[in-house]
């Protein structure tokens, strides 16, 4: 596991890579700012291709909250620091309208220096409120993905989209998503959103922010409608393990680009030449 120090040495070079005037390899680091790169750098680079990253934050026993609905402090401050880290290096985030009426989430930038993403929900049957804090017009995009024939104000993006049983195809979406700009997605709630867009293979990672709390019932994190029968038959993707103060980061790699992702821009590095002769 890496100890993880994000300083605000790591997050300029981390902003210059999203910009794409710096690569993630040059420079005198130390063991926990490498380790930040290799969390960080694969969502800041545009040079690979399309990104598509789900996150979930959950207990140690696999909750996102209480029976009750509590999920306001499942993640810890350093959890809570790195989704908004995640939020300024994306184009855009996207949860489900589920999220929007049991949350409230705002999706903006507030722990870390960076832009606001662009947000999207989506939303088949159009029960979005116009005065969700997620609409707020703070000069960043906002985008409803939905089925039904409903106007908003100006300055929102409506993409209408065929349902099945209240349901879009994740595959559209995420190809309309692309063809309006928004290359680097983070797939952020809640679970059946994220677990959508993993069973349809559009995730290119997967990463499990663990809170060092146990709530003993309540809501899983991610629940399969198409769970593995058979062990040998269960998602085993490659994984690096980052400690970020209170919590814990599980990055899985759900594509065989995602481990390319994690290694140095710049291809006249020592580092580089290591990895290349392994």
């Amino acid at each position: 596991m890496s100890e993880t120090e994000v300083t605000p040495q790591v997050w300029d070079r981390l902003l210059a890579i999203r910009q794409g005037t710096a690569c993630n390899c040059c420079g005198n680091w130390t063991a926990g700012e490498r380790a930040a790169l290799r969390l960080y750098a694969p969502l800041a680079r545009r040079d690979l291709g399309p990104v598509a990253v789900g996150q979930i934050g959950q207990s140690l026993d696999g909750r996102v909250a209480t029976v009750a609905g509590d999920a306001r402090d499942v993640s810890g401050k350093d959890g809570l620091a790195h989704l908004h880290r995640m939020r300024a290096l994306v184009d855009g985030v996207i949860i489900g309208i589920r999220t929007v009426l049991h949350d409230s989430p705002r999706l903006t930038v507030r722990l870390c220096e960076g832009r606001n993403p662009a947000r999207i929900v989506i939303d088949p049957r159009g029960r979005l409120p116009e005065d969700a804090p997620v609409l707020r017009d703070d000069g960043s995009r906002r985008i409803v993905v939905q089925s039904v024939d409903r106007t908003w104000p100006a300055g929102i993006t409506v993409i209408r989209l065929p349902s099945n049983d209240g349901q879009i195809d994740p595959g559209e979406i995420m190809t309309a998503l692309r063809s309006d700009g928004l290359q680097n997605l983070l797939v952020e709630g809640g679970g059946l959103t994220i677990a959508g867009f993993l069973e349809a293979g559009l995730l290119s990672r997967l990463q499990v922010a663990i809170s060092p709390l146990l709530i003993g019932a309540g809501p899983q994190g991610l629940t399969l409608q198409n769970p593995a029968e058979k062990l040998s038959d269960a998602i085993r993707p490659s994984m690096q393990t980052f400690l970020l103060g209170s919590d814990v980061v599980f990055d899985c790699g759900l594509v065989p680009e995602a481990m390319q992702a994690t290694r140095p821009m710049h291809p006249a590095t020592d580092s580089w030449k290591l990895e290349a002769r392994r």
